[in-house]
């Protein structure tokens, strides 16, 4: 006799101007397991959850929760029939408490209309109640906007759970924790699934899903390509079915070699006491620097120091030998540097805009004509030109880029800053949240640039990423930097030894 299902989602199919995003996808949730739904950017998955959750409503298709087919018209209906979603992108109520965050909407009320007031402390009780069950230490009255990103993520589990979810979504919820977080993360949804609640698990992150996942489904390309039992599958098999390829190497093959030093960075210190202090290394000409690190290592800050993003209290750099002093990115952009940020949706793509606009909006003044407009085919035909370069998939550059894939949105940010002809490359987490074969086309184009004789520094918490990508590799722990590795030398067992140093003064030179 077949199981039955939680959710059924049958032969559903999405199209956008341009875009066949769902081709008569289907996917099966059993009650009580983790289903992963694994695909490159672009495959639909995040589309098919959006049409669960409301957001988006199928062409064609239906959804059957606990065997009664349903239509889901917006995202309160979804919450009614029991179904929750936890977004990539985290966006609390910053100046709002904890408590106030998780039932927003429905306080718990006494007292007779007119005269009703917000039961604070019931509200804190029914608060508390859900951390006891969920083994959650967050304060009730703690400021949303001061908790860190993995209690931020608590905090929208424990709003999933308060609507007495039975089907929780989770998109990407690893993408910004620790490795200690993420333990805490896993123990949260195994306790759930224990309680017989069924959890759609969306990652890249292929030793993650094999882990925690009892079922998982792969999409391509819009379409549903199988469902198989995690114990079945390894990392080559899931890499295989998602780009319908073999990826044999998951690095492209080093041919760069770095020449004489381009970038001296000498005792460099943050006007903040507690952020990087002293930091002194030198940057090659063609050559990959890594920067790894635990988080509050300060290696972001670093960075946006170097692009006059930060203030520096001391210390000097220097590029080709003279000193530069910069104070913004404007000096930064004179000096020939580029910064790719950390969070592209954030601080990188202006969404609500083309393709086109932010591919040319760091660098207008190259299309300015003699009256001072903007020359709007030149800047096209650019734009055109490095969609093509970077196999960036978009219907055209006329495309809103928040409807590109996360892969397809970071070849455009980086196209923006080819287009300003840098020398030096600053990239904070170039392939965050992008899965394995959108990743290898990232490499490729960073290995290009490096071969070009560009010179770049790329921070990067996924170790296999440095050791495989980096010619040598800088690791920092509390502000400070701890050593220095060959790239080709290094061991994840090494870089964890001196990222989790406290406290060790500088020796500015190689560690191997």
């Amino acid at each position: 006799m077949e199981e039955p299902y939680v959710l059924e989602m049958r032969n559903i199919s999405k199209a956008f101007p341009g875009v066949q995003a769902l081709n008569d996808v289907t996917f099966r949730l059993r009650p009580g397991t983790v289903h992963a739904l694994m695909g490159e950017n672009g495959a639909g998955k995040s589309t098919l959850m959006k049409c669960l959750f409301g957001i988006y409503k199928p062409d064609e298709g239906e959804i059957v929760l606990n065997g009664q087919s349903v239509v889901i018209q917006n995202s309160r209906d979804a919450l009614n029939h029991g179904i929750s979603m936890i977004h990539q992108e985290l966006y609390p109520i910053p100046f709002r408490n904890v408590m106030e965050n998780i039932w927003l909407g429905r306080f718990p009320m006494f007292g007779f209309w007119p005269l009703k007031f917000v039961s604070e402390r019931q509200m804190e009780e029914d608060t508390l109640r859900l951390f006891r069950e969920l083994d959650i230490d967050i304060d009730p009255r703690a400021t949303a906007g001061s908790l860190s990103v993995s209690k931020i993520q608590s905090l929208e589990i424990v709003k999933a759970v308060s609507y007495h979810a039975k089907v929780i979504v989770m998109d990407e919820p690893t993408s910004s924790l620790t490795g200690h977080e993420v333990e805490h993360l896993f123990s949260i949804v195994n306790r759930l699934r224990s309680q017989g609640v069924s959890i759609i698990y969306i990652s890249h992150k292929m030793e993650e899903i094999l882990r925690i996942s009892d079922d998982v489904t792969i999409m391509r390309d819009g379409k549903y390509v199988g469902t198989w039992s995690a114990d079945e599958l390894t990392t080559d098999l899931i890499i295989t079915r998602m780009v319908g390829r073999d990826l044999t190497n998951r690095y492209p093959e080093r041919t760069h070699v770095p020449g004489e030093p381009r970038m001296q960075v000498n005792q460099l210190s943050s006007v903040d006491p507690h952020s990087f202090q002293e930091i002194t290394f030198e940057l090659r000409r063609g050559e990959i620097l890594g920067i790894g690190g635990l988080v509050g290592a300060q290696r972001t800050e670093l960075i946006e120091a170097m692009f006059g993003l930060r203030a520096i209290f001391s210390g000097s750099i220097r590029i080709d030998g003279k000193e530069v002093k910069i104070k913004s990115p404007s000096d930064a952009k004179r000096n020939h540097m580029a910064l790719l940020t950390e969070e592209r949706r954030a601080t990188g793509i202006f969404p609500v805009l083309s393709v086109y606009d932010n591919t040319v909006i760091a660098n207008l003044k190259r299309y300015e004509n003699w009256a001072f407009l903007l020359n709007e085919r030149n800047g096209m035909a650019d734009a055109k030109t490095n969609v093509e370069k970077l196999r960036t998939k978009t219907p055209s550059v006329a495309t809103q880029i928040r409807n590109l894939s996360g892969g397809n949105q970071q070849k455009v940010l980086l196209a923006r800053w080819l287009l300003t002809e840098p020398e030096i490359l600053l990239l904070d987490e170039p392939t965050r949240g992008i899965d394995v074969g959108a990743k290898y086309e990232i490499y490729s184009i960073i290995t290009q640039l490096a071969l070009q004789g560009k010179s770049i520094i790329m921070i990067s918490s996924e170790m296999p990423e440095l050791i495989g990508m980096s010619d040598r590799i800088m690791v920092m722990s509390e502000g400070r930097l701890t050593g220095i590795l060959q790239g080709h030398e290094a061991s994840e067992e090494e870089i964890m030894r001196l990222a989790a140093q406290q406290r060790v003064a500088d020796t500015g030179g190689e560690m191997r």
